[in-house]
């Protein structure tokens, strides 16, 4: 088969298009025939270099496609049915994965992190990770879902506990996690306060049910927040910037606000003054992927059609270097998606 595959870490250039041995499925594995795998900025770092990855390596996290042959010990599932692949790898035996809580496995990785991806056109993979989805979603756009909706469910639900009536600042609307965190903060009816560099962006969040937009290279995110919200403050702030905009985040919540994050694409040095911590009651929550319940609890949701992925452009998996070059430059609004 065909794979992007990392000798060595570094800029974009180091990806290559490649044959690879077909993978050998086991008698409780499926494969699958990948037909769109969304990027991510996982996939960046991974490429420049991460503890833990053994090159060569495959990327990508979000796989969608068709089964092509099913393990003989296995049952509810034939070929070519079209499914989605839960975009994580852990080892479904320990307390931590019986009790629900897979991304507590001390196994627990991204696919495309601390195990090969989807940037191929074959996978083999548990069971556990295929999920049907319905006809009346197509594979770039099931591939732009998992990763991101999960993440910003965990965030909002799993972590903050999101409340009805609540208002939400979500950094980045242009980002995977953020439109999906928008969405997901206006089905749960919250007011929701969103952040991009530009206006075409925030137009575009406001008609994914986005109340207000702040221009954060035009105006200071703190400042803008207590106008909109008559001084109050937000109760939560999705951050996953990082070193840019920590200090903005701490200064937008209101007392006892709480603040989750899920990355630092900015940098993950960050640095505040602990009395404002105490003082004001604050909450600072870490959060990571989510579990399979909560992502089967955000899917039904997509396929409901309530959560919409949005998509900004799809590239051949041959021009994978220009997808991350893409991506790098962070002038899209939605997934950036690669295909056969």
């Amino acid at each position: 088969m065909k794979a992007v595959r990392l000798h060595e870490f570094g800029g974009p250039e180091v990806l290559r298009y490649e044959d690879v041995p077909d993978p050998q499925p086991r008698k409780d594995q499926v494969l699958i025939r990948v037909k769109a795998c969304a990027l991510n900025h996982l996939d960046i770092w991974v490429r420049k270099g991460l503890p833990g990855v053994n090159l060569p390596h495959i990327l990508g996290s979000d796989i969608a496609g068709e089964i092509v042959e099913v393990g003989e010990y296995l049952t509810g599932f034939k070929p070519g049915q079209r499914v989605l692949l839960a975009p994580m790898h852990f080892c479904n035996h320990c307390a931590k994965c019986v009790a629900g809580l897979q991304n507590q496995c001390r196994e627990f990785t991204a696919l495309g992190n601390g195990v090969d991806g989807g940037n191929c056109e074959l996978m083999a993979v548990p069971a556990v990770n295929v999920i049907p989805i319905p006809d009346s979603l197509g594979f770039v756009q099931a591939a732009s879902v998992p990763l991101v909706f999960l993440t910003a469910w965990h965030m909002l639900v799993g972590r903050a506990g999101i409340r009805l009536g609540q208002t939400v600042l979500v950094l980045g609307a242009g980002s995977g996690v953020g439109i999906a965190a928008i969405q997901i903060a206006k089905l749960l009816h919250a007011r929701v306060i969103t952040t991009a560099g530009d206006e075409s962006k925030l137009e575009k969040a406001r008609a994914l049910g986005a109340d207000h937009g702040i221009n954060h290279y035009q105006q200071k995110i703190s400042q803008e927040v207590r106008k909109i919200t008559d001084k109050e403050g937000v109760d939560i702030v999705v951050e996953h910037v990082g070193t840019a905009t920590w200090d903005e985040s701490m200064k937008s919540l209101k007392p006892g606000g709480t603040i989750v994050t899920c990355g630092a694409t900015t940098g993950h040095n960050a640095a505040f003054d602990l009395r404002f911590l105490f003082s004001r009651q604050l909450n600072f929550l870490g959060s990571y992927m989510g579990t399979m319940g909560e992502l089967h609890d955000v899917l039904r949701q997509v396929f409901a059609g309530r959560l919409k992925p949005i998509v900004d452009r799809a590239f051949p998996l041959k021009d994978a270097r220009a997808a991350h070059e893409y991506m790098e430059a962070s002038q899209m609004f939605g997934k950036v998606v690669l295909t056969p």
